[in-house]
């Protein structure tokens, strides 16, 4: 935590936002109480009785730093693997004085497999992944039925998870692969989070991006079914 170096002449501080990858225990340690990662002072209600959601992909911050604000009882963790978008993200989210967020620079799957407990998480936002359209790379996509069984895991009773993209086949293997988990996930309509500002799906930087090249966009839900 602390000072980091500076991005196009200005002072990088990620301060009490930003835990990197190195800081975390040892994964044989097992899950960590994520709620203890937040002031418990800054807020009225007691940490362990606030939901938590997770967006995998942060990016430089556009949708923590509007979803936060809006939704001050709700705290987030945000994961972003390039180490120069979690700086910014995390001092983006400082600046803005946003206590109910944490982000974390490390690998998305090797983080809620080693350190997110059982039922923990209300939602998990995943937008605009990384499509990795070759064949030959497919295995390197996030949203895999594997990996949705890992986050059906971590998510309370009906618990969501949150998915968009500008890449059809990226979308159609998405729903391929949620069809693979059918009994454990079902589909529903994707609506925009309080972060979405007029005409938006989300409010994403990549989005707002996509949207001015005129990409289309595709979107659902999957909503873990009921025990």
């Amino acid at each position: 935590m602390g000072q980091n170096p500076s991005h196009h002449g200005k002072t990088l501080d990620i301060g009490n936002v930003g835990i990197s990858g190195e800081d975390l225990p040892p994964f044989e340690a097992g899950p960590i109480d994520l709620h203890k990662w937040f002031d418990s002072d800054a807020v009225e209600t007691p940490r362990g009785e606030r939901a938590l959601e997770l967006e995998i992909g942060s990016g430089k911050g556009t949708f923590l730093v509007n979803q936060a604000a809006a939704c001050p009882q709700t705290d987030y963790i945000g994961i972003e693997y390039a180490k120069a978008y979690w700086r910014h993200a995390a001092d983006r989210c400082r600046r803005h004085g946003l206590t109910n967020v944490r982000l974390v620079h490390t690998e998305a799957a090797y983080f809620v497999r080693n350190y997110v407990g059982d039922g923990v998480l209300r939602q998990v936002h995943v937008y605009f992944p990384d499509p990795w359209p070759k064949s030959r790379h497919h295995k390197r996509r996030l949203i895999q039925a594997s990996f949705l069984r890992e986050l059906h895991r971590v998510l309370e009773p009906t618990g969501a998870v949150r998915l968009a993209t500008d890449h059809s086949g990226y979308f159609q293997w998405m729903l391929d692969h949620a069809n693979e988990v059918s009994d454990l996930f079902e589909q529903e309509p994707f609506e925009s989070p309080d972060a979405a500002g007029d005409g938006e799906l989300v409010g994403t930087n990549f989005e707002r991006k996509y949207r001015r090249e005129g990409r289309p966009f595709h979107a659902t839900v999957l909503r873990k079914r009921p025990a």
